[in-house]
């Protein structure tokens, strides 16, 4: 656990001179001349990658780097959801790995994450869905995952505010429940990750954008950045929504495409919902955050885009069709929407791990599910970088099982885009 910061003392001193002597969370260095692994990508991923990196492997001479600001892209443009009820055995193992990391994060980082352990509800509204729900159930069940299926009477029970009439459009036939799902705070996670690192010698690097991967024959030897040439054999690209143009700049290509996914908040009120709830066949999803806004989300647009604007035209099909199962949400107005740009793979599962070129790594792919699985993601990267070889957790996700038919679907087990 990393040391307090501040004491009692301390904290009443700044607030009394207005924190001008106040420390930065994390330091603005400038690049040095060469460092033995750099990630590029200041998101969730990479922090976490670059802490565990420095924590589990004793590598500090390392650096994270980011166009952008850090948390800038994906990580501060979710919806915070956090469960691992998927169906096939890798995606269990990361994201149970990951959920797990969840509960005991702010204690880790001494930082508080906001881990929400509040509940996550995804309902069947067809017998097709309640058939596939099931099939996860078992394969949960068989992992040892604390996850059930409720009835109608047990939903209404959890979400009073849902629409329970057996003869309405989209009846509730039961759910899928997992009690220690639930959400965080996406910056907070950004940050925590962002102080641990840079206490343990990480260097933390906005504003320098990767504009070149340089090689030797198949090996790495730097990367050209708008803030000079970097010097590093360890290249680990997490740049969810931008991995394919990063890497095409080592010549691989990805097997992935780019797509924005779209939430919203509405205007804060009294709780009314204390469980996430999500409902693939209206496909949306809702909880209600600390404030008191709904938080509110559907599938990624149909076609590929690197967009991070919404768009009413997805958003009214998104809430026109949630309207259905939470009528009380017809009354309030929207606060603020937003979009993200989301990497998605033909299985709907993630690439994590070695590449064709020697030094470079990519963690990528991880579709709208990627919030979840970041201190898991972070925790098996940093192994894979450190040790040259895929963590055993990471073993079924490389780039290889696209050509070799070893597909992890999660294309159902997804449930709407999470």
């Amino acid at each position: 656990m990393l040391k307090p910061r501040y004491s009692i003392f301390s904290l009443a001193r700044n607030a009394m001179n207005y924190h001008k002597d106040w420390e930065r969370a994390w330091r603005s260095p400038s690049p040095k001349a060469e460092y033995d692994a750099v990630i590029v990508g200041a998101g969730g991923h990479g922090l976490a990658t670059a802490y565990y990196l420095a924590k589990n492997h004793k590598m500090t001479n390392i650096a994270v780097v980011e166009k952008g600001w850090l948390g800038g892209g994906n990580t501060g443009r979710n919806t915070t959801i956090i469960r691992s009820n998927y169906l096939q055995d890798p995606s269990i193992a990361i994201y149970e790995l990951a959920r797990t990391l969840y509960e005991g994060l702010s204690q880790e980082l001494n930082y508080n994450v906001m881990f929400s352990p509040r509940g996550v509800l995804m309902l069947c509204q067809t017998q097709h869905e309640l058939r596939a729900f099931q099939r996860t159930a078992h394969a949960n069940r068989l992992a040892g995952l604390d996850c059930r299926m409720i009835t109608p009477a047990e939903v209404k029970e959890i979400v009073p505010i849902i629409n329970d009439d057996p003869n309405c459009r989209y009846p509730i036939l039961g759910a899928y429940y997992q009690p220690r799902g639930g959400t965080g705070r996406h910056d907070a996670v950004a940050w925590g990750y962002a102080r641990g690192a840079d206490d343990m010698g990480v260097d933390i690097i906005q504003n320098c954008e990767v504009t070149g991967i340089q090689r030797d024959g198949n090996q790495v030897m730097g990367l050209e950045t708008s803030r000079g040439v970097i010097k590093t054999k360890k290249v680990g690209v997490v740049t969810a929504g931008n991995v394919s143009t990063v890497m095409d700049m080592a010549g691989v290509r990805m097997p992935i495409e780019s797509l924005c996914l779209q939430a919203l908040v509405s205007e804060p009120i009294k709780p009314v919902i204390d469980c996430v709830v999500m409902a693939n066949t209206v496909h949306g999803y809702m909880s209600q955050s600390d404030k008191g806004e709904l938080v509110i989300g559907g599938g990624t647009d149909p076609y590929n885009n690197y967009s991070q604007r919404g768009s009413f035209a997805s958003l009214e099909h998104t809430i026109t069709a949630l309207i259905e199962t939470f009528p009380i949400i017809s009354r309030l107005r929207m606060l603020r929407h937003w979009g993200g740009i989301v990497d998605m793979t033909g299985d709907r599962s993630p690439i994590i791990g070695k590449t064709p070129v020697d030094g470079l790594y990519v963690n990528c792919g991880w579709g709208t599910g990627g919030f979840k699985a970041i201190p898991g993601s972070g925790w098996v990267f940093a192994d894979t970088l450190a040790n040259d070889r895929p963590h055993k957790i990471a073993e079924a996700f490389s780039m290889e099982r696209f050509t070799e038919g070893r597909f992890i679907d999660e294309s159902v087990a997804a449930a709407v885009a999470h």
